[in-house]
């Protein structure tokens, strides 16, 4: 599956911008929930260690994922994660994180793409599960990028971000207990080599054009749609733009204009 490959080469972009790290930079808190960059690095390793698992030993899985439920309820995901890893942090963290990456990669490369995987919520298939670790990767790794202070430049890849948003427009509404607006927008999206992607039907009333990577950022919600370069036209776009997740759980809001922008 090129999504795998495409998760490793987005997983150690992220790692090279922290190589440089020093242990006490890891402490540095970002501007997503205050979480620091070890947190970040942590969460991003519990999970992916749960897709991993989700394919090789599904027992294994169901044991990591068993006490979740508690911790998600009392709002202390963090924690549990810490704990799991016993505070493994900064460098140390690093390497470990990348190491388990790269077996996660190497596994679902050759896994078959429609093979269901057992996950907390509904199963899925591995190319949607190894997709999402990949969505999770880009979306985590902009809050460090952010807080680093370093202009990220993407590549390619996160035409698999730009898939999964448009796949989700429905499940935006229906999570939200909203009617699915009709037709879904026209998407005019410039990808980072400059190569135009289009999605939906063309339509001038209902359109949504600009860089591909800003409509990323707004259907995972690591910026306020006034904080980018998205031009939106029609009542369905700006609901669209408003609500818009890509990713599971209870509705989520996006952050406030000006909130989560890079740190200078």
């Amino acid at each position: 599956m090129q999504q795998a490959t495409d998760f490793l080469d987005e997983t150690h972009a992220l790692g090279e911008l922290i190589a440089p790290l020093s242990d006490a930079d890891y402490l540095q808190e970002t501007a997503f929930k205050r979480w620091t960059i070890d947190m970040v690095l942590r969460h991003l390793h519990f999970w992916n260690t749960a897709a991993l698992l989700s394919v090789k030993d599904e027992a294994a899985f169901q044991a990591l994922v068993s006490g979740l439920t508690d911790a998600l309820r009392k709002g202390a995901l963090p924690d549990h994660e810490r704990a799991h890893f016993n505070g493994l942090s900064g460098r140390a963290l690093r390497e470990d994180w990348l190491a388990m990456a790269r077996e996660t990669a190497d596994v679902f490369a050759q896994t078959d793409p429609s093979q269901r995987l057992k996950w907390v919520g509904p199963s899925m298939s591995a190319r949607s599960s190894i997709t999402a670790r990949l969505m999770e990767t880009w979306a985590h790794g902009q809050e460090v990028y952010d807080q680093l202070g370093v202009v990220r430049e993407n590549a390619d890849r996160i035409r698999n971000i730009v898939v999964l948003g448009v796949n989700t427009y429905g499940w935006t509404f229906a999570n939200r207990k909203l009617p699915i607006p009709e037709p879904m927008p026209h998407l005019v999206l410039t990808a980072p080599s400059g190569e135009i992607w289009t999605y939906g039907d063309a339509q001038a009333d209902e359109r949504i054009e600009g860089p591909a990577e800003d409509f990323c950022q707004i259907v995972t919600q690591v910026r306020n749609i006034a904080d980018t370069g998205l031009s939106v036209s029609g009542a369905n776009a700006s609901a669209w733009m408003e609500h818009a997740q890509c990713f599971a759980g209870p509705p989520q809001s996006p952050p406030a204009p000006g909130t989560r922008c890079l740190r200078s």
